[in-house]
């Protein structure tokens, strides 16, 4: 039987342009062989950005400054993620007291978690972005659950200051409108699509 990668008949390396655990994990379930290369570069851009322009150029910069290191062909891939509450950008927390902050503001609410995913051919610069946008709700939130979850240091990597698939970061969530897997960092359904498109 076919794994994915073979249907996707990519022919030349894949790196992927991020230092996510979760995004790793999640390009490995699809069969793929994959080097990391971590982008150094400066995540503060300017919030006044429509949410899908702002981690669509976070993903851009993060796959171009990889692709511009290489002295080989490859498909660098590049992802970035942010929770949008009322309009309002939430990124990764700076402290455990911001961590607090920005899941008592998440209680009780819905909110939008945009996930971007670029890809680059590293030789010929051919470049592209998507996007996907999922609806989270959060239960409720006791003081306690929230403290104990911040005393984990589990949200401090993460947009929104939470992760769907952490043990407490699961029982946060009461239902989802969308994409699971955008929520955890790389829309996997949007990522085939888009490599598909992207090497005709």
């Amino acid at each position: 039987m076919l794994s994915i990668a073979e249907l996707l008949n990519i022919r030349i390396p894949v790196v992927l342009a991020s230092k996510s655990p979760r995004r790793s994990h999640l390009l490995n379930s699809l069969g793929m062989e994959f080097e990391v290369i971590i982008a150094d570069i400066d995540e503060e851009i300017d919030t006044a950005l429509s949410p899908e322009l702002y981690c669509s150029r976070l993903a851009l910069s993060k796959a171009e400054k990889v692709a511009d290191s290489l002295s080989y062909e490859a498909l660098v891939i590049g992802a970035d993620t942010i929770v949008v509450l009322d309009g309002i950008i939430i990124n990764k927390p700076d402290s455990p007291e911001q961590a607090y902050k920005f899941l008592k503001k998440l209680s009780g609410k819905t909110h939008k978690v945009y996930t971007a995913i670029a890809l680059i051919n590293s030789k010929d610069k051919r470049k592209m972005t998507e996007y996907r946008v999922t609806n989270v709700t959060f239960r409720d939130l006791e003081d306690k659950e929230i403290e104990a979850y911040v005393k984990s240091g589990s949200p401090m990597d993460k947009a929104g200051a939470y992760g769907i698939q952490d043990d407490f970061g699961a029982v946060f969530v009461s239902h989802i409108e969308g994409c699971y897997y955008n929520i955890v960092g790389l829309p996997l359904e949007l990522l085939y699509s888009s490599i598909k498109k992207f090497l005709k």
